[in-house]
C-alpha cells in the first residue's frame, strides 16, 4: 500500500477522518492525497454546516454564502490546504472535483492509483445508523480497492 486517498466532506468530523487516514498512511510509508467533492452548492451554506474541520484556530470562519459559489472551488482548496497544514506534511496532494459524491470518489481512486480509500461514515438517519452512510455504502459496494471506514457518530 503506497498510495492512500482520503475523501473529506465539510463536516467538522472530517478532522478525525483526516487524522486517522494520515496515521494509517504514515504507518505504511504511503503517500497521501486529500479529496473533496463539490456537488450541491446549497450544502455549503445551510445552517449547521461550517466549511472547517473543527480546528480551534479556524473557529470563527463564516460559512460560505450561496452568492459566493463561484469561489467554491478556491474555498475548497483552502479547506484542503488547512487540512494539509494541520497534518504538517507538505507532500500531501489535494484534489477538488465536482460531481456525484460516490462516483467521483471511485473515479478519483482509480485515476490516482489509490491502494486504499479512507472515508467517514456518518449516522444521520435511523437506517444509516444500522448500516452506514449512503455514500459510503455505494463506494463500498462498487470499490475495487480496500476501504478504511472511520465511524463518525453525530451527538
Amino acid at each position: 500500500m503506497k498510495n492512500i486517498l482520503i475523501a473529506l466532506d465539510y463536516d467538522p468530523t472530517a478532522q478525525k477522518v483526516a487524522e486517522q487516514g494520515y496515521a494509517l498512511a504514515k504507518s505504511m510509508g504511503a503517500k497521501v492525497t486529500l479529496l473533496h467533492i463539490i456537488t450541491d452548492a446549497h450544502y455549503y451554506s445551510t445552517a449547521g454546516v461550517n466549511p472547517i474541520m473543527g480546528f480551534t484556530d479556524y473557529a470563527n470562519v463564516v460559512p460560505l454564502l450561496i452568492e459566493n459559489t463561484e469561489n467554491l472551488e478556491a474555498e475548497t482548496l483552502k479547506f484542503l490546504d488547512r487540512t494539509k497544514s494541520h497534518l504538517a506534511d507538505s507532500n500531501i496532494k489535494t484534489i477538488v472535483k465536482r460531481g456525484n459524491f460516490a462516483d467521483s470518489i471511485l473515479e478519483t481512486a482509480q485515476e490516482t492509483g489509490a491502494d486504499i480509500l479512507v472515508m467517514g461514515s456518518h449516522s444521520r438517519r435511523w437506517l444509516e445508523n444500522i448500516l452506514m452512510g449512503s455514500v459510503t455504502e455505494k463506494v463500498l459496494k462498487n470499490s475495487e480497492i480496500p476501504l478504511f471506514i472511520v465511524p463518525i457518530r453525530q451527538k
